[in-house]
């Protein structure tokens, strides 16, 4: 004999239904195209750099080409995670995604010390070239085995503009630097040109760094004028030099094991997105740090000292080759040797 359906049996089977219709659309990995997937985007500056706009415009492809099946959560200005936990939290998948000065992955990946090389450019289309993904340096970043196997893959290189150093005492010549403290990421490499210049190095996560100056822990650093600017680091310093000594580069980088963990499809869409964000970076930057000098100019808080040629030079010449040549065995010595060759031929022309 066969037992009716009760409206309770049917009301319970409609729910166990739902329940499993819900599991299905659950974030995580797997293939189905019913998932729907979130990512985390956690960065240490504010939102009108151009590192935030890029992490906006990155959020705005995601969304817009997944049709409706990724969600990008912006966490800027240290809000989530500051400089000392941002790599943890990527490889612990707290976060999915984080864009960091490449001197921060260079103690698990040490080829990515040539980034923090000084002097290694002097323009922004010479950066374009060199971190484009079809490079031979490029593809040393975007293809490195240290990152993977710490559970990190290289998804764009954002350039940020040129480093440029505020401090309270004036500095024209690498003797101006002489015991004066500077506050710098933790890469061996800018460790060692700036200590070559005299002064001490003192390594900061940058969400503590005006405060820094202003209490003086330390008495300079250096960073784009973006950074100087939105940090408002010009309005607790005398003095900016514009050294152009070294050039900003945050990897784009994703957890690796969630990256493979998307379907094929969405894993094409993120891959496209950081592409057109890292040349969408790349577009706005300079003129964004113009404008950022513009604004600080007019504030008349800060006094500018632009170097002469001779004066650029010196402090060239005090670290260019030495330095680089200190780092060969980590970067390669054939990558620095075709680098060195670079500089000549662009001097003798």
């Amino acid at each position: 004999m066969k037992h009716p359906v009760t409206r309770m049996g049917l009301l319970l089977a409609v729910l166990a239904l739902t329940v499993i219709v819900a599991a299905g659309c659950a974030r995580g990995g797997g293939s189905s195209g019913s998932e729907n997937y979130t990512i985390s985007f956690s960065h240490v500056v504010t939102p009108n750099t151009p590192k935030g706009m890029g992490a906006e415009k990155f959020k705005e492809l995601v969304e817009q080409n997944s049709d409706g099946r990724m969600t990008v959560e912006v966490y800027p200005n240290s809000e989530l995670y500051g400089d000392e936990d941002e790599l943890q939290a990527l490889t612990g998948n707290s976060v999915q995604m984080i864009a960091p000065a490449s001197s921060k992955l260079s103690e698990l990946a040490r080829q990515l010390l040539v980034l923090d090389l000084p002097f290694l450019f002097e323009d922004v289309n010479e950066v374009q070239e060199f971190t484009s993904r079809d490079s031979r340096s490029g593809q040393a970043i975007y293809e490195n085995e240290d990152l993977s196997s710490n559970n990190m893959q290289v998804m764009g290189l954002w350039g940020n503009g040129f480093y440029e150093f505020t401090s309270n005492a004036a500095i024209r010549t690498p003797a101006d630097m002489q015991g004066q403290r500077i506050r710098i990421t933790p890469s061996d490499v800018i460790r060692s040109y700036i200590e070559k210049w005299g002064a001490e190095t003192t390594p900061m996560a940058f969400a503590e760094v005006f405060t820094a100056l202003q209490q003086g822990v330390v008495d300079g650093q250096y960073n784009p004028y973006s950074n100087i600017e939105s940090q408002q680091f010009y309005t607790v310093q005398n003095y900016l030099t514009v050294s152009n000594h070294g050039y900003l580069v945050y990897p784009l980088v994703i957890n690796k094991e969630f990256f493979e963990s998307l379907p094929e499809d969405l894993q094409q869409v993120v891959t496209e997105a950081a592409d057109e964000a890292s040349t969408y970076v790349g577009e706005i930057a300079e003129d964004d740090n113009q404008e950022s000098r513009r604004v600080m100019e007019e504030s008349g808080q800060i006094e500018f000292i632009e170097l002469s040629a001779e004066e650029r030079q010196t402090f060239k010449d005090e670290v260019v080759p030495s330095v680089w040549n200190e780092f060969s065995a980590d970067i390669g010595q054939d990558v620095i040797d075709e680098l060195l060759a670079r500089q000549e031929q662009q001097a003798s022309q």
